[in-house]
């Protein structure tokens, strides 16, 4: 049985920016109790801020994801201090912009084991707890990029297919032994996150999500309803990242092409790249003294707050049932005209 909103205990990795941020804010007004991973001090501390003023707890421990040791004992630390964790949140990542042969075996490492490691390693120390209780929801966010890679992220797109490929594996395995401990993903469109503003990159302009864009609080409330309802192995927030899977199945080659024309141009606004902005691939971009960077990147004017597809894909039964009583109210109508001719 999930505890009541007000009781759960929550763990939210990249929970100092972006989507991670918006999540935990979300469980905050929630009145959650919220254990925030991440490595950067000040946006951590941001964080805090945010959870308590919604309303919630919150619990900041800094950790680097790529290191497993760290993540099991920051496992250790949130059930010590809030309790035994009903939900844990996969969100963290870092990335490099740049084509492939512009991007280092240390830095395609890096990407790996934050983004597809990190969200492994948490899973295990999350399962070392829950399966034990025979309960407990994991939500990996994910993207539509873990299906369809495109140029200029091939070491973020190899991540997100790992995780994807790991997530139907692991799901496969806890049907079988019928576990009550329950994993699902959310596949998520372009977000206005910070990431554009701290990812190393090497393309000549700064670097956009494609849009359109979504703003994070889109995406923060697709995974609560995800870990709300975790039956559904997977959720797609947004028409592009429908459309992007289904051309992607139906005609992979021609997307190839269509990429290949547009994807340079369309992840790059017209401004030039800062050569001095800062990263965070081995180091956090909000380190001690630094910039909170929040949940939101520098998209504001061209992000949507909402998406009906979004809404299509939570209430899909109710919309089979509705087609379905318009099918047969077609087909009445049809029948009873023509017994009248």
């Amino acid at each position: 049985m999930n505890a009541p909103h007000s009781e759960q205990v929550v763990v939210v990795t990249g929970a100092s920016g972006g989507i991670g941020r918006a999540v935990a804010r979300a469980y905050g007004a929630r009145r959650a109790k919220v254990a925030l991973l991440a490595r950067g001090e000040t946006g951590l501390a941001g964080a805090v801020d945010d959870v308590e003023a919604a309303g919630g707890r919150a619990l900041a421990i800094p950790t680097d994801v790529a290191d497993p040791d760290q993540v099991e004992a920051a496992a250790a630390e949130a059930e010590q201090t809030l309790g035994p964790i009903d939900i844990w949140v996969n969100v963290a990542f870092t990335s490099v912009f740049a084509p492939v042969s512009e991007i280092s075996p240390a830095e395609f490492r890096r990407v790996t084991e934050v983004s597809y490691l990190g969200y492994v390693y948490a899973t295990l120390s999350a399962l070392r707890r829950m399966k034990s209780r025979n309960r407990g929801v994991i939500v990996q966010v994910g993207s539509a990029l873990a299906y369809r890679g495109i140029p200029l992220q091939s070491a973020y797109c190899g991540s997100k297919h790992a995780i994807q490929g790991f997530h139907e594996a692991l799901r496969c395995e806890l049907l079988h032994e019928r576990s009550g401990v329950q994993v699902t993903m959310v596949q998520m469109p372009a977000v206005n996150t910070p990431q554009f503003s701290w990812v190393r990159s090497r393309l000549p302009h700064h670097a956009q999500p494609v849009p359109p864009i979504f703003q994070p609080e889109v995406a923060a409330r697709a995974v609560l309803y995800a870990a709300d309802h975790p039956r559904r192995r997977e959720y797609w927030v947004g028409a592009s990242t429908a459309g992007t899977l289904a051309a992607n199945a139906i005609a992979p080659g021609v997307l190839d092409r269509y990429l290949a024309r547009t994807g340079y141009a369309s992840q790059q606004t017209d401004t030039p790249r800062d050569p001095d902005q800062p990263e965070n691939l081995f180091t956090p971009a909000d380190g001690a003294g630094g910039r909170d960077f929040g949940a939101h990147g520098i998209f504001d004017d061209r992000s949507r707050d909402h998406s009906a597809q979004l809404w299509a894909s939570q209430h899909h039964g109710a919309l089979g049932v509705a087609a379905s009583l318009a099918a047969a109210a077609g087909a009445v109508a049809v029948f009873a005209g023509r017994n009248r001719r």
